[in-house]
């Protein structure tokens, strides 16, 4: 008895999310269609023209927005940011630098501190008990 491999797929939406691009600015046979894992491997080895389009200009989806922004997804809800936006509107805000902006990045910047200070600590617990150990 043969057992035949077949392709692993995934929707449309979990291939934007790993090409971290917004699903409704895609063209509509990527939205309508199936990806394979090869297929996702091809398109981030070597993008299509609308791939790095998307990716150059947007809309970009929130992670992505977070990310060039600086802050987390969160704190653009709490800044009020729950669209999709362009790299334009993005400069924009950096440029800009709203209040709540400011603020989010600050939260950012201070959530990565104890990010650090708590790696750190845990680091030198697991230090210790190697030490004792010997």
């Amino acid at each position: 008895m043969k057992s035949h491999q077949t392709a692993q797929t995934m929707k449309p939406a979990t291939a934007a999310k790993k090409l971290g691009v917004y699903l409704e600015a895609t063209p509509t046979e990527f939205q309508e269609g199936v990806v394979s894992r090869s297929e996702l491997s091809a398109l981030q080895a070597d993008p299509p023209e609308w791939l790095q389009e998307l990716r150059r200009t947007g809309p970009h989806p929130r992670p992505v927005v977070a990310a060039k922004l600086g802050v987390s997804i969160a704190g653009l809800a709490r800044g009020g940011v729950t669209e999709p936006l362009t790299t334009e509107q993005i400069e924009e805000l950096k440029k800009d630098l709203p209040e709540w902006l400011q603020r989010e990045r600050a939260t950012q910047a201070e959530v990565r501190k104890e990010t650090v200070r708590i790696k750190e600590k845990n680091a030198e617990r697991a230090e210790k008990a190697r030490d004792t150990r010997s």
